[in-house]
């Protein structure tokens, strides 16, 4: 079975070379991997010390290598879609400079690259997609644009579709204004369909895993924490902590004492967070990770002994509908926060979930419209939402 990896974390914790160890391991298991980057920032390239870009590049022997550009992916994918919305720009007066920079919506050029991801999955024959991700808030704002796109253009599609076909001649004859044609439109249902398809590949749990990588400081765990909860408010299947740069407890340096104590506590606290999720601990190195050689270090220091490594840990802890006596329940598994920063609130055939920053719109089964949100309190770290008849 094919599987896809995600592998993400704060900036600057070693995320690219535990991500690179991962697809060099699967390679030397006789799987042919490829290991992708999605961050604009790419560093794939200096990691194995060879020119990586937008094309697939051959790293060794069943290990492939590529950064994704989501201009060019966007305009080879979608070109149809794109050069639509690039005259509609045009007819309303913009210069060439904000056309050559227009994008849609915020944050699509970033789709590109999951659905660059999604291709690999079906169309290739990779058994198993390693991804590097951007730092961590970059990475759950990626993750939830599918669902966030597939939000709008569910409520809004069919009565724009309806708009371009009567409008369209009119607006033309009347403002000068070039609306999408026909072959535009089946880009844009194209795209669709495919946010539609991406959404239930990444949140396939026998195939989609998000795995955090940290480190043992304060400021970086509280971080994991908070990364591991919006995951799981998104639904997404964690299944693995690597806590990396771990100094060794052998090390014979008083300038160190006070550093591997703090290690240790902290090292503890991701035990005691994290003790359902697979924990991988990687050592510190005393130079830079550099090379294929490099990466082999870290698979033979951290990733040997796991037979698991690329297993299915599927937690189960995502959001699960119950019926109850009087009506339905949804129970969302939402760790380390408390229940003063979540708002909850029913709108329209959606339960709206806030917390601090983050939103998500999580579409009700046709069974529970039309009831109300009676309560909604959290039992075991999860939010659990009543809904019954008014």
């Amino acid at each position: 079975m094919k599987r896809i990896l995600i592998f993400t974390g704060k900036g600057g914790v070693g995320k690219t070379s535990v991500a690179a160890a991962h697809a060099l391991r699967s390679a030397m298991e006789g799987k042919k991997t490829i290991l992708v980057s999605t961050d604009m920032a790419h560093n794939l390239g200096d990691l194995f010390e060879k020119k990586i870009g937008h094309e697939e590049v051959k790293i060794t022997d069943q290990l492939y290598a590529l950064e994704v550009d989501p201009d060019y992916v966007c305009m080879n994918e979608f070109k149809s879609m794109m050069e639509a919305f690039q005259k509609f720009i045009e007819s309303i007066g913009k210069d060439d400079q904000e056309i050559d920079s227009f994008t849609m919506i915020p944050g699509i050029d970033e789709l590109f690259s999951l659905l660059k991801i999604q291709q690999l999955y079906e169309k290739s024959d990779y058994e198993r997609i390693i991804v590097d991700c951007a730092p961590t808030g970059e990475t759950l704002a990626l993750l939830k644009f599918p669902e966030l796109l597939c939000w709008y253009m569910d409520k809004f599609f069919p009565v724009e579709k309806i708009a371009m076909r009567v409008l369209s001649p009119v607006s033309k004859r009347l403002f000068q204004i070039q609306l999408p044609d026909g072959k535009a439109m089946s880009e844009i249902e194209k795209l669709y369909m495919e946010l539609i398809k991406l959404q239930e590949l990444l949140k396939n749990k026998e195939v989609s895993s998000i795995r955090l990588v940290t480190i043992p400081e304060k400021m970086i765990v509280e971080e994991t924490k908070r990364n591991y909860m919006y995951m799981n408010l998104y639904n997404y299947n964690v299944d693995g902590i690597f806590i990396n740069r771990v100094l060794p407890a052998e090390i014979d340096n008083p300038f160190f004492t006070d550093w591997l104590q703090i290690q240790r506590r902290y090292i503890d606290e991701i035990q005691t967070s994290f003790g359902q999720i697979p924990l991988y601990t990687i050592p510190w190195y005393d130079t830079d990770l550099l090379g294929l050689d490099s990466v082999k270090r870290i698979c033979e220091d951290g990733l040997a002994s796991s037979e698991d490594l690329f297993k299915v840990q599927s937690n189960l802890e995502g959001e699960t509908y119950e019926q109850t006596e009087n009506g339905y329940q949804l129970k969302l598994y939402l760790p380390y926060i408390e229940k003063d920063q979540v708002d909850v609130h029913l709108s329209g055939s959606d339960v709206i979930l806030k917390i601090g920053n983050y939103k998500r719109n999580i579409p009700l089964p046709n069974v529970l419209r039309g009831l109300e949100v009676t309560y909604a309190r959290f039992e075991d770290n999860r939010l659990c939402i009543q809904f019954e008849k008014e």
